[in-house]
């Protein structure tokens, strides 16, 4: 049996698998296919208004609502563009205009050249902080935002008739379709450094003197994130900007572990900061000038405080259902309500593409804000950083802090302290099986914690009475259980990991 007669299924982020195995060109062909259909058959509006060129009097780009234009992108994985290629011979075919990257491209640049061009949609290929060994599809609409679940259940569809059928699938050779014009090279740069240059505060940038490690990661951040800051003027090191498929061995996420050459460097010259994005520039990690590593949720709480202090925006806070109650307490403290979705930023996109949000996040890395798309973006979230601690030790406030985690410190004295958690468990069929029975069991107590209110939008999340949270996510594609923790204080949150292992394990 072929590997293309597995029924291919779309995760959060969109279908990812194992190159060489289910990750195949056959494969990409296929969903290409299924992908043109829909969009032939399903033609959606326009993006935002507000991001749109004419709306900041720009020209607007070659898409016109008569004809199908899509932005085709690509990350640094190993025969990354071959696959964005063959997409693209697809969609010709189809008679649908592509718009291909001429470069590795960083899935936030991605989502503002689809509403840019005022394209019907686009394919990345990505498998963002995955290991090297997958790759994958993620669809956007024409607002950048990345497909529901609805959208990707009738592309399934669509999937099942072409494994069937697979000589229905239509492609034209790369060269033939750049010669009719169905297929068009572009870059990001320009476009979307005109539209970060409209959200960050240069100006600030440029009066102060940080020294900046930047860590990319092998991935796409290289030419955007280091270029923007080279701007600033600022002492920028920038490691790991070179293309590596395998990633020096390990993922291209940016957390602790894999940021511990950027934190010698940092001893070395005595930064300010090390700024790190993820294979495709759309997670971030930041560690601070003691070397200590700071989660995305302090960032979140960070950034939201920050932008309460410096822009005249109005709007929601908007957070996936397992990221930190810390906005939720400064949110209430500046009278701004908050939105609770479930895992995955475009359930959060979608929120941002209803109605005014000042930030959008989640815990594992992803962050957009007021006027940009409504997609998760590294490159931004490390550029707002910056600025946080630039004007922090400008004395912006109305006193001055030397570093992050002082402006954090300051934060929890005054609404208390947040810590926080994740581990994850791979477990058998069998015992996700049995544990999903025991977390539907529990109603008023777990180990003599009185629940205080039990949260079913996505996986099981139980807030006891001291406002601390257990929450549990079993994933639909892996055989994998993700324990999310939150606490006030230390040792209640190792309290706490014991018993979210506890129920897990027994």
């Amino acid at each position: 049996m072929n590997n293309y007669q597995s029924p291919i299924k779309f995760g959060t982020a969109g279908w990812r698998a194992i190159i060489g195995e289910e990750f195949n060109f056959h494969n990409v062909k296929i969903v290409t296919q299924a992908i043109a259909d829909y969009l032939k058959t399903f033609n959606v509006p326009f993006g935002p208004s507000s991001l749109r060129p004419e709306a900041s009097g720009q020209r607007a780009g070659r898409g016109q609502r008569s004809t199908l234009n899509v932005v085709v992108g690509y990350d640094t994985r190993f025969l990354a563009e071959e696959f964005a290629q063959t997409a693209a011979c697809v969609l010709a075919a189809n008679g649908i205009k592509v718009n291909l990257s001429d470069n590795s491209l960083p899935t936030p640049v991605f989502a503002y050249e689809i509403i840019f061009r005022r394209n019907a949609g686009g394919i990345n290929f990505t498998a963002s902080h995955n290991p090297s060994e997958y790759q994958g599809m993620k669809f956007s609409l024409s607002g950048g935002l990345p497909a529901s679940v609805e959208i990707t259940k009738k592309i399934e569809k669509n999937i099942l008739k072409f494994i069937e059928h697979s000589k229905r699938i239509r492609e034209i050779p790369f060269l033939e379709g750049k010669k009719k014009k169905l297929i068009n090279f572009f870059s990001g740069e320009e476009n979307y450094f005109q539209q970060i240059e409209k959200i960050i505060n240069f100006d600030l940038l440029k009066k102060t003197n940080l020294r900046i490690v930047v860590d990319l990661l092998y991935g796409t951040g290289k030419g955007y994130l280091d270029e923007l800051l080279r701007q600033t003027r600022n002492e920028i090191c920038v490691i790991h900007n070179w293309r590596d498929v395998l990633f020096g061995g390990r993922t291209s996420e940016p957390n602790e572990k894999n940021l511990e050459e950027a934190k010698k460097i940092m001893k070395k010259m005595n930064a300010d900061l090390c700024l790190a994005t993820d294979g495709d520039a759309d997670r971030f990690g930041i560690i601070d000038s003691d070397w200590t590593y700071l989660s995305p949720n302090q960032i979140l709480g960070l950034l939201f405080w920050y932008l309460k202090q410096t822009r005249k925006w109005d709007g929601s806070v908007v957070r996936s259902v397992m990221t930190t109650h810390f906005l939720d307490v400064l949110a209430k403290k500046y009278n701004i309500p908050v939105r609770e979705t479930p895992v995955g930023f475009k359930h959060i996109g979608e929120v941002m593409s209803k109605e005014p949000v000042i930030i959008g996040g989640e815990e594992s890395g992803g962050l957009s804000v007021y006027g940009h798309t409504p997609e998760k973006d590294g490159i931004l979230a490390c550029l707002l950083v910056s600025e946080l601690l630039a004007w922090a030790k400008k004395g912006g406030y109305a006193k001055k802090f030397s570093s992050l985690k002082k402006i954090l410190a300051y934060l929890y004295s005054e609404v208390g302290s947040f810590y926080t958690g994740r581990i994850n468990f791979s477990l058998s069929a069998e015992k996700m099986s049995l544990l999903e029975k025991r977390l539907s069991a529990f109603e008023k107590k777990i180990d003599g914690e009185k629940i205080e209110k039990i949260v079913r939008l996505d996986g099981y999340k139980f807030i006891f009475a001291d406002g601390s949270w257990l929450g549990f996510r079993l994933s639909g594609t892996e055989p994998v259980v993700r324990c999310y923790i939150e606490s006030g204080n230390k040792k209640k949150l190792n309290y706490l990991k014991n018993l979210g292992e506890k129920i897990c394990r027994s």
